[in-house]
């Protein structure tokens, strides 16, 4: 029996329908496109075909490259600013609560359908007709809802109930979506099917006409013919960090997160981190410190220099400035809510590796018509508009944490990972790849010992399997830190595929319902 690739994912019909793919002869690209569309219809609150996102694939042969993606600023066109339907939504997280905003004027423009196809297009081995097959019979004929996506799902019901039209997409038979409840969403069924039945070309006209007439200004958003018409994936280089033997690529510029990672990786070499022994206290002071510190880095103008100055953030990880922050980071050592995003890895047998991170946001409350898509909320949400809500200028790439991230050495590849968790993506990828490459921690535990984040002045932490004395000196250092017992999705969701001395294994985030499946003949 030989294998024919791994897939990490967050669901398990997602990982089904990339595995089918690598058994059909397909490659990691068209494995995780299948998984992304599936995903699109079997993880609902989390990612849609209205959404955005970035993959980053590529082999030792042909190099790598990111395929970005993730949504733009509308408004093109309009010479005053329309009066818009956005409105404030407080979702309760059980530990805290967290206001979005959602309705039509919350929806940017969206990349996930047309990048989708443009990976496909790119690299993809088998027909799409294939590649859609997995999500077309899922949303025709319905699938079995997770406990996961049944938990996310109530968590948002009050922006998933605003409409009728998304109502219908979360609760059948008008109840609240419970785990093993049979959910089906023919519309959009119907609409993957045409998508690989015939000419996309049509189906994708289809979808831009639709957003432009039912989110354009005369209806309370801000999405153009001139947005629709402009929008296309953008073929970026991958961001490249040095790190002891390996090479780490992540998501480079205008992603804020591959960045904040980047320089998380070289101050910890300039630390000497690993030397630790895991779950100690001087282990988990480390992080702290080393967390603290990129988010200083984040609050120091890092946001406003990633849209003046990109390329400034390139020479950032390459060293420019690195010193100062070790120090910084340092000098601390002795000091006394749910992300809406879902992440996919592959590797295949033949070397080929893709990670890839999409999200919806929390969804606007509103979806197209006769097309079964919810329409993301990226211009609702604080984490992505720092400089103020409706700020940017049209036409804009929308900056995000998402930081699909792939390490090779001798660029072939050894791991592919990436998060969800909204800010917490930066914290959770770069302790995931220390515990990988510092700590040389094997796979499920890298990916699920206890983390940590900091934001500004705040420590979040896991306590479960960490020495007492570390716990207890955590607090001191962090008064106010919030400690969890037990695992939990603030932390993020990282799901690896790992290629290792020749043998290919992955590891699935508990936290947020993580499967891995291995494609056997």
């Amino acid at each position: 029996m030989s294998i024919r690739g791994v897939i990490a994912a967050s669901d398990p019909h997602t990982a089904v329908a990339g595995a089918r793919m690598l058994r059909r002869g397909g490659n990691a690209v068209d494995a995780i496109v299948a998984a992304k569309l599936a995903a699109t219809v079997t993880e609902l609150p989390l990612t849609s075909l209205a959404g955005g996102g970035a993959c980053l694939w590529g082999d030792a042969r042909d190099g790598y490259e990111v395929v970005d993606f993730f949504a733009a600023m509308p408004g093109r066109g309009l010479t005053a600013f329309p009066v818009v339907d956005f409105a404030p939504v407080a979702v309760d997280f059980g530990r805290t609560t967290q206001t979005f905003h959602v309705g039509k004027g919350a929806a940017a423009v969206p990349g996930e359908l047309v990048g989708l196809l443009e990976l496909h297009r790119r690299a993809g081995r088998l027909s799409l007709a294939e590649v859609v097959a997995p999500a077309v019979a899922w949303a025709r004929d319905g699938f079995m809802v997770s406990p996961q996506i049944a938990r996310i799902a109530a968590v948002i019901t009050p922006i998933v109930s605003r409409s009728p039209a998304v109502a219908r997409l979360f609760f059948p038979g008008e109840h609240m979506l419970q785990a093993g409840d049979r959910l089906a969403n023919p519309d959009l069924g119907d609409f993957l099917h045409a998508l690989g039945a015939g000419n996309p070309a049509v189906q994708v006209a289809q979808y831009w006409s639709s957003l432009v007439d039912h989110f354009g200004p005369a209806h309370g958003g801000l999405i153009t013919a001139a947005d629709v018409a402009a929008y296309a994936p953008v073929i970026r280089e991958p961001l490249r960090v040095e790190f002891g033997r390996h090479t780490v690529l992540t998501n480079p510029p205008p992603s804020a997160g591959g960045g904040l990672v980047g320089a998380g990786l070289r101050i910890a070499a300039g630390l000497g981190l690993g030397q630790e022994a895991f779950r100690t206290r001087a282990h988990q002071l480390a992080i702290a410190a080393l967390l603290a510190t990129v988010s200083d880095l984040r609050q120091s103008g890092y946001d406003e220099r990633l849209r003046s100055d990109p390329a400034s953030i390139r020479d950032l990880v390459a060293g420019d400035g690195i010193p100062t922050w070790v120090a910084r980071a340092r000098s601390r050592r002795h000091e006394n809510p749910l992300g809406a995003t879902t992440h996919i890895s592959v590797i295949d047998a033949q070397g080929m590796a893709a990670a890839m991170t999409t999200s919806n946001g929390e969804g606007c409350g509103e979806a197209l018509p006769g097309l079964g898509i919810h329409v993301n909320n990226f211009l609702g949400e604080d984490d992505i508009n720092p400089g103020g809500f409706h700020q940017l200028v049209p036409g804009s790439w929308m900056s995000t944490m998402m930081s699909p991230t792939i390490v090779v050495a001798g660029e072939r590849p050894c791991f592919a990972l990436g998060s969800g968790g909204s800010n917490r993506i930066r914290s959770a990828i770069l302790q995931a790849l220390l515990n990988l490459l510092a700590y040389q921690r094997p796979l499920d535990d890298a990916v699920n010992a206890a983390r940590l984040h900091v934001e500004g002045p705040q420590l979040w932490f896991e306590d479960f399997g960490v020495d007492a004395d570390a716990v207890a000196a955590l607090r001191a250092a962090w008064p106010d830190a919030m400690c969890f017992d037990a695992p939990s999705l603030f932390f993020g969701g990282v799901n690896c595929a790992a290629s290792l001395d020749g043998q290919l294994a992955g590891a699935g985030d508990r936290r947020r319902g993580g499967v891995v499946v291995l494609a056997e003949d």
